[in-house]
């Protein structure tokens, strides 16, 4: 049986040169740009890839509008090993321009956690959490309690 996973979220940018540069920065890691006109973040349990919102769009279909506005719904989640880093990336996000949703501070779950908006509005969180740990490869799961 095959384990389903998360492999890969695309985020359409509006600059993809700035979005990588971005990203770049927060991740703190070098961008796979081996194929023209997409980014990709080899992180480990899933990548990130950057690509062109009006391409995104089109590739879907030709009736998905290329247009974003509010709320998505959705957030993306980075998750740490302290509070400290935490601080430390929601400060490197706003100096790089992202605009801070949530300062970082204490949770209703027990974390330490802070939200920002990348350069195209995508909102992220950085988390801490005491229920968390990360395996050997960088995987995150829950930690062993018993």
């Amino acid at each position: 049986m095959k384990i389903p996973r998360l492999s890969v979220v695309t985020l359409g940018v509006g600059d993809l040169i700035k979005a990588t540069t971005f990203y770049e920065t927060i991740l703190g890691t070098p961008p796979n740009q081996s194929y023209d006109g997409v980014t990709f973040f080899e992180l480990p349990g899933t990548w990130i890839s950057l690509y062109p919102l009006e391409s995104l769009a089109k590739d879907i279909s030709p009736e998905v509008p290329p247009a974003r506005s509010g709320f998505s719904g959705i957030t993306l989640a980075h998750n740490v090993h302290g509070k400290g880093e935490v601080i430390d990336i929601i400060e490197r996000a706003k100096a790089a321009g992202a605009r801070v949703m949530k300062e970082p501070q204490e949770t209703s779950w027990g974390g330490f956690s802070g939200y920002f908006a990348d350069l195209d509005g995508y909102c992220w969180e950085v988390a801490w959490g005491p229920m968390f740990e990360f395996a050997e490869n960088g995987d995150l799961r829950f930690r062993d309690n018993t």
